[in-house]
């Protein structure tokens, strides 16, 4: 019996200094990819983008063009209205 817990205490005393060696060795790496690694991007509020507004002859051309394509009647009533809308809104 003597011998097996002199074995035993051999291998608990090896294995407790392997983790002690492995942890070590952890953290050191872990030190030098901490020194390494580029600073993490610190995070921004986006900011909010305005479409470009429109001038006020570039909005008279549009509704001229939509008001030709309306009495074409390429466009209707409705599609003339929500298309409007859209220009003098922008």
């Amino acid at each position: 019996m003597p011998g097996l817990i002199r074995g035993v205490a051999r291998v608990a005393v090896a294995a407790g200094t392997a983790t002690a060696v492995s942890n070590r060795v952890s953290r050191r790496q872990a030190g030098r990819w901490a020194a390494q690694a580029p600073p993490e991007p610190q995070y921004q509020e986006p900011v909010a983008q305005q479409p470009p507004r429109t001038s006020t002859d570039d909005k008279l051309a549009q509704l001229r063009q939509l008001g030709e394509l309306h009495n074409s009647g390429v466009l209707d009533d409705a599609e003339f209205e929500l298309q409007k809308s859209q220009i003098l809104n922008a």
